[in-house]
């Protein structure tokens, strides 16, 4: 297992690599998520299908107006969430490659509100945000759960010990105001959309 702190984890996502690192939620899947080939080999890693879109992550709303399009009747409630356990789903801007989505106009943008994983986001820039595990399993909420299968495939892991909520993020479609996944952080987007 090759363990890296945050600043070689961004080294090896700017260079083309994959590493597991540690969110709040759970152990996530990071590659550039502007590189074709990095977001490919992701879903690879997975086994995951394409027409099933993968998250980004982001670790500023300077970031966020790089990937995605915020409307200004939006802005409020996206900095009442952001940072934190919620997945925003936004129209993509040209940039975020069409297999990241699956071929969707729209993208799921996450802030993690977790320190390593902000260090990493803001040394190597938006990265691919999902779980470090094969379609299907359950996300790992610690490092010894991911598999041995998914540690062999990766460039590098982060150890940021147990996940704070243990379960993948609320998503949150913006434009509708409507919750598609519920999870950590639920009651908080509820309470900001009611």
């Amino acid at each position: 297992m090759n363990s890296v702190d945050a600043m070689e984890a961004a080294r090896i996502i700017i260079g083309g690599g994959v590493v597991v690192y540690p969110t709040e939620t759970v152990y996530g899947l990071g590659a550039n998520a502007l590189d074709e080939q990095a977001v490919l080999r992701i879903f690879e890693i997975k086994r995951r299908p394409l027409d099933k879109p993968i998250s980004i992550a982001i670790s500023s709303l300077t970031m966020l107006d790089m990937v995605a399009e915020v409307r200004d009747e939006d802005r409020p409630l996206v900095e009442r969430l952001l940072p934190g356990p919620v997945t925003l789903l936004l129209k993509k801007k040209n940039v975020v490659p069409d297999v990241l989505t699956g071929g969707s106009p729209l993208v799921g943008v996450r802030f993690p509100d977790h320190e390593l994983a902000m260090k990493i986001i803001d040394a190597a820039g938006p990265i691919t945000s999902t779980s470090a595990n094969k379609t299907g399993s359950s996300p790992p909420t610690r490092l010894e759960e991911v598999s041995k299968e998914i540690i062999k495939r990766v460039d590098g892991v982060v150890d940021g010990g147990k996940s704070l909520y243990g379960k993948p993020s609320t998503l949150l479609d913006l434009s509708n105001r409507k919750v598609i996944r519920e999870g950590a952080g639920l009651e908080e987007v509820l309470k900001a959309i009611s």
